[in-house]
């Protein structure tokens, strides 16, 4: 398991990033939960009978222990890829989901969407990682 002087900008990036929102989301309010559990259960129904309490709760660890991953120098490209790949996929999935964050027939982002829109990033990122760790 070695990490190349490349791996480190979109890690830390990535890393940082999410590990902050998901400090955030731990200290999350009624409203922040119902916010995101909404949005959330909108594109994954089975997500409906979660009270939004515990949907932010289980977020919030989710992106804390991603976060981590791909900052802890010790976890090796193909855990911090896997982890980074499965949380942004489930965001871009969540984004084709929502018609209301995408132009109508288009994966064009709408004003609405631009902020989940750019999880792409995160999601190309987490596929490179995993390429790289395939490569070795």
């Amino acid at each position: 398991m070695s990490m190349h002087l490349r791996d480190i900008p979109p890690r830390v990036s990535t890393g940082a990033y999410i590990l902050h929102a998901g400090l955030g989301k731990w200290k999350g309010d009624e409203d922040q939960a119902k916010r995101l559990h909404g949005m959330a259960a909108g594109a994954f129904p089975f997500l409906a009978d979660v009270p939004p309490p515990t949907f932010l709760k289980a977020l919030a660890a989710a992106e804390i222990g991603t976060g981590a991953a791909l900052l802890l120098p010790f976890v090796g490209n193909k855990l911090a890829g896997a982890a980074l790949t499965a949380f942004a996929g489930s965001l871009v999935t969540m984004y084709l989901r929502t018609p209301a964050l995408h132009e109508p027939g288009s994966i064009w982002p709408t004003q609405a969407g631009t902020g989940v829109s750019k999880d792409v990033w995160m999601l190309g990122i987490g596929v490179g990682l995993l390429a790289d760790s395939a490569g070795e």
